[in-house]
C-alpha cells in the first residue's frame, strides 16, 4: 500500500485564524505544528472583547469542523444588538435581535477568550509549542526553510504559514454607579459618535464592558504610564462627550488600559506567491477592526487554504499542483478581503471626522446593510 508523505508545515500564531488552520489540517488527518509566542493557553486570557461571527465565514469555519454545536453553546446571540449615541448621549440607533429575522442573519458574539479555548481544546495538546516567537527564517534552498525561536530552538519545516496577525478598557456592569450607562449599553455594543473621535463598548459574557477609545493623533503619541495621568488624558480628550459616557474613563480599570495603534496594509495590495510560504488573516490583509470583519475573514482564510492543503496533500498531488492551488486561493481570499478592507477604511475616516453623526450612521449603514455583506464579514 502506498504511504502519504507528509510535509512538515509549521504555523505560526495561536490566534483564530492559526487555530482555525490547525483545526482544519487536524480533522483530514495532516499533522502540523502551531508556534506561539505567549507560555501557556492561559496568557493573556483577559484581552480581547466581543467577536461577531457571520454565517458564511465565522460559523462556516466552526460547523465544517464539527463545532456548530460548540459554537451555539457558548456564544451570545442576544448580544447581537447595537446603539449609537452622539456626544452628548441622545440615542441615535438601537437595532435588538428580531425573532422573526432569518437565523442566516444573526451573527451571535462570543468573547475571544472563550473562541480561542473551543479552537484550543479541538487539536491535540501536544500540536502547540508555546514560548516559541518566530525570530529569522532561512531559505534552505530545497525547498524547506530553517526557522528560529527567540528561545534559541530550530526546526526545519516545508510549508510556512503566518497566522500572528499585525485601546481597551474594563468595567465591571455591577458598579451602582455605572447604572446609567449600563442602561445605554444594553446587551451588545454601543458608540458614540463625533468632535473627530469614537467613544465605543461591548458587553462580554463575563459581565465586563470592554470600551475602545478611538481618536486622531501622531503615530508616536504616548499616554502617560501612570494609570491615574492617562485617565486624565483620555478624559480631557473626549471632555465634550455626555457624563454617563464619560464614565467608561473614569471607572475603567487601573490594570486594563492598553494604547493601541491601528494600521491597514494599502488598499487593493497584492503579491507574487512564494513557494512554501503562505500568510492569512490580519498578516494578509491588515485593516480596521471597522468593518467587522477581521476575525471572519481570518477563519474562512484558514479554513479553505486548510482545504487546499489537505486535498493535496491527502490526494498525493505533485508539489507544483499543490503550490498551484495555493495560489489561486491566495487570488481569491486577497480579492475578498479587499472588499472589506474598503469598508473599513471608509467607516473609520468617517468615525473620526468631523461630520454629523446621524450622517455616519448613515452612511455606514449603506455600506453594510446587504445581508450577503453582512453574512460572510
Amino acid at each position: 500500500m502506498a504511504t502519504t508523505t507528509y510535509p512538515r508545515i509549521a504555523i505560526i500564531g495561536r490566534g483564530p485564524g492559526g487555530l482555525t488552520l490547525a483545526l482544519t489540517l487536524h480533522r483530514r488527518g495532516v499533522p502540523f505544528t502551531v508556534y506561539e509566542r505567549e507560555t501557556s493557553a492561559d496568557s493573556r486570557a483577559h484581552l480581547g472583547g466581543m467577536l461577531d461571527l457571520g454565517y458564511e465565514s465565522g460559523q462556516r469555519a466552526l460547523r465544517e469542523n464539527g463545532l456548530g454545536e460548540v459554537f451555539a453553546r457558548n456564544s451570545r446571540p442576544e448580544a447581537d444588538s447595537f446603539r449609537a449615541y452622539d456626544p452628548e448621549g441622545n440615542l441615535l440607533f438601537a437595532k435588538d435581535p428580531d425573532p422573526n429575522q432569518d437565523p442566516l442573519d444573526v451573527r451571535p458574539e462570543i468573547d475571544r477568550s472563550v473562541l480561542r479555548k473551543i479552537l484550543v481544546d479541538a487539536i491535540p495538546a501536544n500540536a502547540v509549542k508555546w514560548s516559541h516567537a518566530l525570530a529569522s527564517v532561512r531559505d534552505l534552498g530545497n525547498g524547506s526553510r530553517e526557522l528560529t525561536f527567540a528561545n534559541g530552538n530550530t526546526a526545519v519545516v516545508d510549508i510556512l504559514v503566518g497566522a500572528d496577525g499585525a485601546t481597551t478598557r474594563a468595567s465591571d456592569t455591577k458598579k451602582p454607579e455605572l447604572q446609567d450607562v449600563v442602561s445605554m449599553l444594553g446587551n451588545g455594543s454601543m458608540f458614540s459618535f463625533g468632535h473627530e473621535m469614537m467613544l465605543g463598548s461591548q458587553l462580554n459574557g463575563n459581565g465586563r464592558i470592554r470600551t475602545y477609545a478611538w481618536f486622531p493623533g501622531p503615530e508616536d503619541g504616548k499616554l502617560p504610564n501612570e494609570p491615574a495621568e492617562a485617565r486624565k488624558v483620555l478624559l480631557e480628550i473626549f471632555k465634550n462627550r455626555a457624563p454617563s459616557l464619560r464614565k467608561l474613563i473614569e471607572y475603567c480599570n487601573d490594570g486594563a488600559i492598553y494604547q493601541r495603534s491601528l494600521y491597514r496594509l494599502p488598499l487593493d495590495h497584492k503579491w507574487e506567491h512564494v513557494p512554501g510560504v503562505m500568510i492569512l488573516g490580519d498578516a494578509a490583509h491588515l485593516m480596521s477592526p471597522a468593518a467587522g470583519a477581521g476575525v471572519n475573514l481570518a477563519m474562512l482564510d484558514a479554513l479553505e487554504l486548510g482545504i487546499v492543503l489537505a486535498d493535496t496533500i491527502n490526494g498525493a498531488r505533485t508539489v507544483e499542483e499543490r503550490e498551484a492551488a495555493v495560489a489561486t486561493w491566495e487570488k481569491e481570499r486577497i480579492e475578498a478581503a479587499n472588499h472589506f478592507a474598503v469598508i473599513a477604511n471608509t467607516n473609520v475616516q468617517a468615525w473620526t471626522s468631523t461630520e454629523d453623526p446621524a450622517s455616519i450612521l448613515q452612511s455606514m449603514f449603506k455600506r453594510m446593510g446587504d445581508s450577503a455583506v453582512r453574512r460572510k464579514a
